[in-house]
């Protein structure tokens, strides 16, 4: 049925291709996109395209950003003595929507995971040791996902820390373990920030 309808099903197709949508998932959102009019689905198209055009990673932290540096790292109020490090720009969103941090970020874009073979070169890693030769940086809260692979790279980045003489530490009570930071709620990501612990 599809193979006559070209143009469905190539959308069908694309949309298939993001994370956590299925076969059918696909169909119905390209039935809903059908069903729009076309001044919408032209402002859907045109946010995809703006996004691509003007999103890049930021050239110091690996957030999101509209240019060289993400409007965290412009921001002069922050506290120069603390980076946070976080597997996921959604993990920085869901930790700066808690108001309990005030320092700067570093992304890594993922987690140890030597059986899938993702070591720290994989990762932002070696930008995050060239942040650390800033005399300022006195403590690292290592904010990766309490799964098996964000706490093997906590441990890692720990090992690192005490080795160049910086404070680790970890968010503590209130994030279950097996869980993602984005999809934990404010007031719990800001319990965790405030009670967190040396590693």
């Amino acid at each position: 049925m599809l193979g006559s309808l070209p143009s469905f099903a190539r959308l069908v197709a694309e949309l298939s291709k993001l994370p956590g949508i299925g076969n059918k998932t696909a169909t119905r959102l390209a039935f809903h996109l059908l069903r729009r009019s076309h001044e919408e689905v032209n402002a859907l198209a045109t946010a995809l395209v703006e996004m691509k055009q003007n999103l890049s990673f930021c050239q110091r932290c690996f957030n999101i950003a509209e240019g060289d540096l993400c409007s965290i790292c412009r921001d002069a109020g922050r506290d120069e003595s603390s980076i946070c490090v976080v597997q996921e720009p959604q993990d920085l969103i869901a930790i700066e929507r808690s108001h309990g941090y005030r320092g700067y970020y570093h992304v890594l874009h993922g987690a140890l995971s030597p059986l899938d073979g993702i070591g720290p070169e994989d990762l932002k890693v070696p930008q995050l040791l060239e942040r650390l030769k800033d005399q300022q940086i006195k403590e690292v809260l290592v904010a990766t996902s309490f799964t098996v692979e964000g706490e093997a790279t906590a441990l890692y980045l720990a090992r690192i820390l005490k080795d160049a003489g910086i404070k680790a530490t970890r968010p503590a009570h209130g994030i279950p373990l097996g869980s993602d930071l984005e999809f934990i709620d404010s007031a719990t990501v800001q319990l965790a920030i405030d009670s967190r612990r040396e590693l």
